[in-house]
């Protein structure tokens, strides 16, 4: 078999794999229907808490796994960006920062400007950095309880350079591994990224994105 027939075998298994995750998305999606329709007779009836709670913990898992195959049918996909001008970097990041204090997580930030600005898609880049805080949330040093997750900006060249720092030391690269519901988001976070024109990287125990800001502007 030639280069050429292998890699039209290989996208043929490509567009097939995400045909087949979508119709598993599909079908969770049913068993959902079906296991809060019986949410709702248990909640009506004068059952045991006990059952309450494990039809719940049975409708939390079916939307994590369904969440996690879209996230998957997603990165399989080309990333289409719908660019536009004014995407304010640091504000995001001092928004999604406040986001996850408030859910009583160990984070701080800090940047050496009050504005960047760059031509990104504000949609897609706003849930790469959101995966971005969730996974160094999860993977934060635990020999210290105290000690927070830091995320810095910086600006250099007319590129931003964002990294969160106090995670723990990992046996895998978390960008290139499917090894759990946050793996999965930080690679399709990378994966956006670099269809900006960016890197995401790690490094000394960070999470290193570096972003161009071609055409932007800081202060």
């Amino acid at each position: 078999m030639s280069r050429i027939e292998d890699t039209e075998s290989l996208q043929d298994l490509g567009r097939a794999s995400i045909q087949i995750v979508h119709d598993l998305k599909n079908q969770l999606n049913g068993l959902k229907l079906y296991a809060t329709f019986l949410r709702r007779r248990i909640e009506k009836s004068d059952r045991p808490d006990d059952e309450q709670e494990t039809i719940s913990k049975l409708i939390s898992g079916l939307d994590r796994a369904a969440s996690d195959l879209s996230t998957i049918v997603e990165f399989g996909r080309e990333i289409e960006l719908k660019k536009q001008p004014g995407f304010e970097v640091a504000k995001v990041l001092r928004n999604l920062c406040s986001t996850f204090q408030e859910s009583e997580a160990q984070v701080v930030c800090e940047s050496d400007a009050d504005s960047i600005q760059g031509e990104f898609d504000h949609s897609k880049l706003s849930d790469a950095f959101k995966s971005m805080f969730a996974g160094a949330i999860k993977f934060k040093r635990k020999d210290d309880d105290a000690e927070a997750v830091k995320v810095s900006l910086t600006t250099a060249d007319n590129h931003a350079m964002i990294e969160w720092s106090g995670l723990r030391p990992l046996d895998h690269d978390p960008f290139r591994a499917f090894a759990g519901s946050d793996e999965i988001r930080l690679s399709l976070a990378k994966k956006i990224i670099e269809a900006h024109g960016g890197s995401t990287n790690l490094a000394d125990n960070k999470f290193v994105v570096v972003l161009p800001l071609s055409g932007s502007q800081s202060g």
